[in-house]
This record gives C-alpha cells, structure tokens and sequence, in this order.
C-alpha cells in the first residue's frame, strides 16, 4: 500500500478533510494534495506532524520501491526527454508537463518532478537507461 492510500485511509478514520488536515499540521492543501496524489512525500518533521495528528504511524521505507528516487532533478529529467534543462524549467512553469510542476518561493523556483509520472511519460525501458546510470 503507497503512503497516499495510508494517508487517505488515515484521514477518513479521524474525519479531516485536506483543507483541515492542511491547517492541523501547518502546511497548505497544495502540500496535502500533492501527498495524496503521490506526487510527493513529507520530510521527517512533517510525517512526525502528520502521525500525531492522525494519531497513527506511517513507514514510508514499505511503502517505497528502495531501487526508486523519491525526487527526479531537472538534469535527469531533460536528459530523459532529450531536451534542454532551461526548456523543462521552463515547461514545469508554465504547467505544461504531465509528470511534474514549479512552484514559485519569495525568491527563486522550486521543481517537482515524480518518479512515478515520468516513467508513465517516457516509458520504464528509457527511464531505468537513466536511473540505472546513477
């Protein structure tokens, strides 16, 4: 079971909506969705937050592949598409892109790109020519 899936049934149990659940662990509902979409995965501070809150515990080790990276840089991602790395921060921006999204912070772009979505995107024979390369 993915951490989302745990995280949903979590959420049903105790009766929080992504909105409540966003505001009782100090994150905004953007940072829930994107948990829940396994588009990306708390840091050890906010999963503390989020077994208090829920009042259970969450093993992200069982619930990832440990062969896959949790995040995927912009370089690996270009060369996986053949493309520039300005074109997919650019891409990423503009919300172009099925397998990831920018988000822009007081003074620079943060990417996010999932493992998972890229694989989808480019196909696992070309991804793992990447990961493997690692």
């Amino acid at each position: 079971m993915s951490f989302a899936e745990d995280l949903k049934r979590a959420m049903i149990k105790q009766g929080f909506n992504q909105v409540e659940l966003a505001k009782a662990i100090g994150k905004s509902k953007s940072s829930v969705s994107q948990y829940l979409s396994n588009k990306n995965l708390p840091n050890e501070d906010t999963l503390k937050v989020l077994e208090e809150v829920l009042d259970c515990s969450f093993n992200l080790e069982e619930n990832t592949d440990t062969d896959e990276p949790l995040k995927i840089s912009v370089g690996l991602c270009s060369k996986m598409l053949g493309k520039s790395e300005p074109f997919v921060r650019t891409a990423l921006r503009e919300g172009n892109t099925p397998f990831g999204f920018a988000t822009k912070t007081s003074d620079k772009w943060d990417y996010h790109i999932s493992p998972y979505l890229l694989k989808k995107y480019v196909g696992e024979e070309t991804y793992y020519k990447f990961i493997k390369k690692c």
